[in-house]
C-alpha cells in the first residue's frame, strides 16, 4: 500500500502537470507562462487564489463580450466610418496606419489642446467645461475619491443633471472602492446615472476578474470638449490639500472633433457595463467643425478585450520612428521585451533617450523590477533619472519635435495587455514643445542614475530587483 508522501507526491505532480497544461493553452507570452507556472506549482493554495482572481480565467469569454459591444456601438452609431471620413492625418500616416488598421479611430483635428502638469489647473479646466457643458456631460474614472474636490464635483454634476443636463458617471469597481454608493445617491436623485466598471464577486463559479480594469480618465461635455490624461479625481493631485506631496501629473485638453473618439470609447465601456446605449441623435457626436489646419490627434483606446493591443503596437512605432529625441515619463516602468528593445535600439542609433521614473512608487516590488531593466538601458546610451521630490505620475512621451504623446497607459504588461486605457497621440509642435519643457523642468530636480549605482549595488538589493523582475508579467 502507498505510503502517505507517495500519495501526496502523485498528488502533487499531477496537480502540476494539470495546471501546466491549462496555463500553456493560455498561449500568453514565454515569460507570463513561466511566472504562472512558478506561482502554481510552488505556492499551490495562494497561487490558486491569485489565479483566479487576476488570472485567465473566463477571460476569452469576457472578449467574446466586449467584441460584441463594441460591434453594437458601431452599428448603431456608425462611429467608426464617420470618424474614418474626418480624417486627416497627412504626414503622420504611418504611424497613424497603426491605429487605424487596430480598429482605432484615426487622427482628427482639434481647434485647440491645453497641456495641464499641475491639478489645480487641470481640476479648474474640467469644472468650467462642466459649467458650461448644455447638452451631456460623460465622466469615466478609474479612481474618484470621496473627498475635498471628489465631493465638490459629484454636488457640480447632481447641480447640472437637476438643470437637464444629461450626467453620466462610470467609475472604476476597484479603484474608486472608496466611494460609496450613498455619495451617488445625489448624483440618481438628481437624475444622472452611475454605473459601475466590472464590479468584483467572489461566486466561484461566475466570479469576475479582479484586474479586469478600467484605467481610463475620460471627461467629455457635449462631445465638443474632452480631457483625458493620468489624473484621477483625488485631493492627491492638488498642493492645495496635499502640499508639497501633491503627485505630479500632466492631463490634456482637447476641443474639436477629436473628441468623437473619447466619445466612442466611452459609449464602448458605458454599453459593456450597462447594456444600454446612452446616445441618440446628433447632439452626442456633433457634425463637424473644426477649420481646416487645426490640430491633429489621434486617441487610441486598448485593453484585453482585443489580443492586438493597439497602445502597445503605437507605443513601439513611435519608439523605433524616433530620430533625434525621445522623452519619457512613468511612474511604473516594467517592459516587455519588444519596448525594451526598442528603447535600447533608439539608444543604440543615438537617439536622445531620456527616462524619468518615481524615486518610489506605491509599490516596492514594482520599484524594485522597475530598477532591474535600467542597466540595459544607461549601457546602450540611454540616459535614466529619478523624480525626487513627491511621486511622478505622469505617462507622457515627447518624440522629436512634433509628436506628443499624453494618456493613462504605463510602459508596463498591466497596461499594454490587462488594464483598459487611452492614449492620446498629439502631432503637433507646440505641445511637443511644452511638454518637452516640463520633462526638462522636471529633470532639474530629479538624480540621475548611474551604470555603477545597479551594478555595484549591495548584493540583497540586486537579488531582490532579479527577482521582482521574475514576477513582472504578473505586475
Amino acid at each position: 500500500m502507498p505510503s502517505v508522501w507517495t500519495i501526496l507526491l502523485a498528488l502533487g505532480t499531477a496537480w502540476g502537470l494539470a495546471m501546466a497544461v491549462v496555463i500553456i493553452l493560455q498561449r500568453r507570452s514565454a515569460a507570463a507562462t513561466i511566472a504562472w507556472l512558478l506561482v502554481l506549482v510552488f505556492v499551490p493554495i495562494g497561487g490558486l487564489a491569485i489565479y483566479r482572481f487576476i488570472g485567465p480565467l473566463r477571460l476569452e469569454r469576457k472578449k467574446t463580450r466586449r467584441r460584441r459591444t463594441r460591434q453594437l456601438v458601431a452599428e448603431a452609431l456608425g462611429a467608426i466610418r464617420a470618424l474614418d471620413a474626418d480624417s486627416s492625418h497627412g504626414e503622420h500616416s504611418e504611424l497613424a496606419r497603426v491605429g487605424i488598421n487596430t480598429g482605432e479611430a484615426p487622427p482628427l483635428r482639434a481647434d485647440s489642446l491645453e497641456l495641464y502638469t499641475d491639478g489645480a489647473s487641470a481640476y479648474a479646466a474640467i469644472v468650467a467645461a462642466i459649467e458650461a457643458a448644455a447638452h451631456h456631460v460623460h465622466l469615466e474614472y478609474y479612481i474618484w475619491e470621496p473627498d475635498h474636490f471628489g465631493c465638490r464635483l459629484l454636488e457640480l454634476l447632481a447641480k447640472r443633471a437637476k438643470e437637464g443636463v444629461r450626467v453620466r458617471l462610470l467609475l472604476d469597481a476597484v479603484g474608486s472602492h472608496r466611494l460609496r454608493r450613498r455619495h451617488l445617491h445625489l448624483l440618481r436623485d438628481a437624475g444622472a446615472e452611475c454605473a459601475w466598471f466590472n464590479e468584483v464577486t467572489l461566486r466561484v463559479f461566475r466570479g469576475r476578474r479582479a484586474d479586469f480594469r478600467s484605467h481610463r480618465k475620460i471627461v467629455v461635455c457635449d462631445g465638443r470638449v474632452g480631457f483625458t490624461g493620468g489624473m484621477n479625481i483625488a485631493d492627491a493631485h492638488t498642493a492645495e490639500h496635499s502640499g508639497d506631496r501633491a503627485w505630479r501629473d500632466t492631463h490634456l485638453r482637447v476641443v474639436g472633433s477629436a473628441v468623437r473618439a473619447l466619445q466612442r470609447t466611452f459609449v464602448d465601456d458605458w454599453y459593456f457595463a450597462t447594456e444600454r446605449l446612452p446616445v441618440a441623435g446628433p447632439e452626442y457626436f456633433p457634425p463637424r467643425e473644426t477649420a481646416p489646419g487645426g490640430r491633429i490627434v489621434q486617441v487610441l483606446a486598448s485593453g484585453p478585450d482585443d489580443a492586438i493591443f493597439p497602445i502597445h503596437r503605437a507605443f513601439f512605432t513611435a519608439i523605433n520612428t524616433a530620430s533625434t529625441r525621445l522623452y519619457v515619463t512613468t511612474p511604473y516602468f516594467i517592459p516587455d521585451e519588444s519596448i525594451l528593445t526598442a528603447l535600447v535600439s533608439a539608444a543604440l542609433r543615438g537617439v536622445d533617450v531620456r527616462l524619468l521614473i518615481p524615486r518610489r512608487g506605491d509599490s516596492r516590488l514594482i520599484d524594485l523590477a522597475a530598477r532591474s531593466y535600467l542597466l540595459e538601458l544607461l549601457q546602450a546610451g540611454a540616459r535614466v533619472f529619478e523624480y525626487l521630490p513627491r511621486f511622478i505620475h505622469a505617462k507622457t512621451m515627447a518624440i522629436d519635435d512634433s509628436l506628443a504623446v499624453v494618456g493613462t497607459a504605463n510602459l508596463d504588461n498591466r497596461s499594454f495587455r490587462l488594464n483598459f486605457e487611452v492614449a492620446a497621440l498629439v502631432f503637433d509642435e507646440a505641445i511637443n514643445d511644452a511638454l518637452a519643457r516640463a520633462f526638462l523642468a522636471d529633470l532639474a530636480e530629479a538624480k540621475e542614475f548611474q551604470p555603477s549605482d545597479l551594478s555595484q549595488a549591495p548584493f540583497l538589493s540586486r537579488l531582490g530587483q532579479a527577482g521582482a523582475r521574475l514576477m513582472s508579467p504578473l505586475l
